[in-house]
C-alpha cells in the first residue's frame, strides 16, 4: 500500500493519526505548506482535490505562478568512490554519466 495521493499534477504523503482517528496529508513537493484531513479515505481525498484548487487558487489570486514541475537539473555531491563507480559503470554500458544516473534513479522512485 503507499501512502500517497495525486491530483492535477500534485502528489501528497498521506499519514494516519491514530491519537486522533484521521488521515492527514500533506502536498508535496511545493515550498508552500498545504495540508489537509479527514476521517475517512473518501473525505481525505475531497480534502486534497480541495487543498489542490485552493492553492491554485490562491496562486492566481496574489499573482504566483503555483509551484508544480521540476526544472530537471539534480546537483547533490557524492563521495570521489562513488562518482567514480558511477562514472565507470556508465562508461561500461555506453552512456554518459547524466543518462545512466537518470536511468537509475528513475528505477529507484519508481
Amino acid at each position: 500500500m503507499t501512502n500517497t495521493m495525486t491530483y492535477k499534477g500534485y502528489a501528497a504523503r498521506i499519514e494516519y493519526d491514530d491519537e486522533d482517528g484521521i488521515f492527514t496529508g500533506r502536498i508535496a513537493g511545493i515550498r508552500d505548506g498545504v495540508g489537509f484531513h479527514a476521517d475517512t479515505v473518501e473525505g481525505l481525498r475531497e480534502a486534497f482535490h480541495e487543498a489542490v484548487e485552493d492553492y491554485i487558487e490562491t496562486c492566481a489570486k496574489i499573482g504566483k505562478e503555483p509551484q508544480k514541475t521540476y526544472s530537471g537539473q539534480v546537483m547533490f555531491r557524492v563521495s570521489p568512490d562513488v562518482h567514480r563507480k558511477a562514472a565507470l559503470a556508465a562508461e561500461l554500458s555506453g552512456k554518459s554519466l547524466n543518462q545512466w544516473a537518470e536511468e537509475v534513479l528513475d528505477r529507484a522512485a519508481g
